[in-house]
């Protein structure tokens, strides 16, 4: 690889030129995207307030204005930053409190905003260049082309940049994956080159320096994301095998700090354990599943999605074309990637794509759950740094017209990834919104009547979408969230009522009790939107715009 030690100057500039594109992405129009369903629940889990609780004070059969969810959006003065971590104790241990707890100071600092909020995410993400550049280094000892390509293309990524602007932890996640990779793969250079004592003595403290990192970061990526552990084992995995099985002294060194970082973890395990045995015991099993889809189908439409996103729909003509092209070039970079490094270069980057995904493909047998989509970030950066290192090297290698049609490809790829960059930057919203993707549209049509009620119970994705749509809705729509939908009670004085995702025999008996029909006036495969027929403009009565309740019934 000595051609690749130093890149030529116009990659160099082709390199900044898309880091910049790449961190301007990341900070524009942050609040433009449907602020949706798993993003209110973070703000639900920063305030410190439980579900419970909120359902209590909302859902109360009062008519209420977008202004009252706003203490259970953020931080707040009544409850404090040990609540926010009790409570992801009590009611969501799956999702561990270091994104939290960080998210929370960082409120307290900059406000409740949607733009605030999602802006940690952002600056997150600018540790992941720094630290794709030190994990491409252990990887292929070469000083820029391979990590600088790779972070070119991590830059524009739209899959990259989708979980880059999201109110979660995933970004955060791919930091520490990244971090404790490359400290392992140091470590264990450093471990196996040959020295004499004088050097080993004199390189002690660098290594227990880095080891320390693995160990440091193992931890603090299991408090940030469970799916920590199986990245673990992936590690765990090729520490082993390039060990061909022997406990080595590089092995038990790994052995032990791997312990450390998972004893640092138990308390939060127990709690998680704590739960799942509680769900086991308990009569309701009940649990919201996310729409299933064919593995095979979504695993290439995530595989494209990398390098090419314009949020087509699987039945769009277009993804034939589009994905069998990613396919090819993902599949023919593995095979140049095995073929051409040594085997502690390839297998690494495998068992980092393939250990994580297994689950996840294995666990349901009728496809896998749409929200699972984030647990695949070991996978989408395998796949990048893969393709990374067959740009980087092709663009040099072979005649002239062999250097062109690559350099071509490399070209085709930035311009696919600048282009879905740009239209992500300026939608509503995303394939990721999943429950709420139509959020923007029912807004639109409640937004258009002019003085709009909408009524929703607790049931279901309901709560979540309440709230995702209060970041939508004009200050003139109100609220009447129930808690017992069988016998509603509509006040007076609105010329417009909407039901959100109402069961058939909840709608039924409205439309019995009020002798009204309703309408659909929107549908998709998440929940639909119905408003009752020629409802009658009655005198309105005053409802002050205030977090308190306001309209009895």
């Amino acid at each position: 690889m000595r051609h690749l030690k130093f890149a030529p100057s116009w990659l160099r500039f082709l390199i900044i030129f898309l880091l910049a594109m790449g961190i301007l992405f990341r900070f524009f129009n942050l609040d433009g995207k449907v602020y949706w369903h798993d993003e209110t629940y973070t703000s639900l889990r920063i305030s410190g307030y439980r579900t419970t609780e909120v359902k209590q004070q909302i859902f109360n059969n009062r008519v209420i204005t977008g202004e009252s969810f706003a203490q259970f959006q953020g931080a707040n003065q009544q409850k404090s930053l040990n609540d926010t971590i009790m409570n992801l104790a009590k009611e969501d241990p799956y999702h561990p409190p270091l994104y939290y707890i960080i998210a929370r100071l960082w409120m307290e600092i900059f406000g409740n905003s949607v733009t605030a909020i999602r802006s940690l995410s952002a600056c997150i993400s600018l540790l992941v260049f720094p630290c794709v550049y030190w994990l491409c280094r252990e990887l292929f000892n070469v000083p820029l082309s391979i990590p600088g390509v790779a972070i070119a293309l991590i830059a524009i990524s739209p899959i990259q940049l989708v979980y880059a602007q999201e109110a979660q932890e995933y970004i955060l996640w791919l930091v520490t994956i990244l971090i404790s990779s490359a400290s392992l793969l140091r470590a264990m250079r450093l471990e196996s080159q040959d020295k004499d004592e004088a050097v080993k003595e004199r390189q002690q403290p660098d290594l227990f320096a880095i080891w320390s990192i693995y160990a440091v970061t193992l931890a603090i990526s299991l408090y940030t994301c469970l799916w920590s552990a199986f990245v673990a084992l992936a590690h765990g995995i090729y520490v082993t095998i390039t060990a061909k099985f022997k406990l080595t002294e590089t092995v038990r060194t790994y052995l032990l700090v791997s312990l450390v970082g998972f004893l640092a973890f138990m308390p939060w395990i127990t709690i998680v354990m704590g739960d799942f045995f509680q769900f086991l015991i308990s009569a309701d099993k009940t649990r919201i599943q996310s729409s299933l889809m064919p593995t095979f189908p979504f695993l290439l439409m995530q595989l494209s999605r990398i390098f090419f996103d314009i949020d087509l729909k699987l039945d769009n003509p277009i993804n034939y074309l589009i994905t069998p092209i990613f396919l090819i070039l993902v599949g023919y970079s593995i095979c140049f990637l095995s073929l051409t490094t040594n085997y502690k270069v390839w297998f690494f980057i495998i068992t980092l794509t393939v250990v994580p995904a297994l689950p996840l493909i294995l666990s349901n047998p009728g496809g896998i759950q749409l929200s699972t989509e984030p647990y695949f970030m070991p996978s989408y950066l395998g796949i990048q740094i893969t393709v990374a290192y067959l740009l980087a090297t092709q663009i040099y290698n072979g005649s002239v017209s062999r250097r062109s049609i690559w350099q071509m490809i490399m070209t085709l790829v930035i311009i696919g990834g600048l282009i879905s960059s740009k239209v992500s930057s300026q939608a509503e919203t995303w394939w990721n919104k999943g429950t709420s993707y139509g959020n923007p549209q029912v807004a639109q049509i409640i937004n258009q009547t002019s003085s709009p009620l909408l009524v929703s119970d607790a049931l279901g994705n309901n709560y979540g979408n309440v709230l995702s749509l209060s970041y939508l809705l004009e200050p003139k729509v109100r609220f009447l969230l129930v808690n017992n939908p069988k016998k509603p009670t509509f006040p007076n004085g609105f010329t417009d009522v909407f039901l959100l995702n109402p069961s058939e025999n909840w709608r039924e008996t409205i439309e019995k009790n009020y002798k009204l029909k309703t309408d659909i006036v929107y549908s998709d495969e998440y929940y639909s939107v119905w408003k009752l027929a020629k409802y009658p403009k009655l005198r309105r009565r005053n409802i002050p715009s205030n977090n308190k309740l306001s309209t009895s019934l």
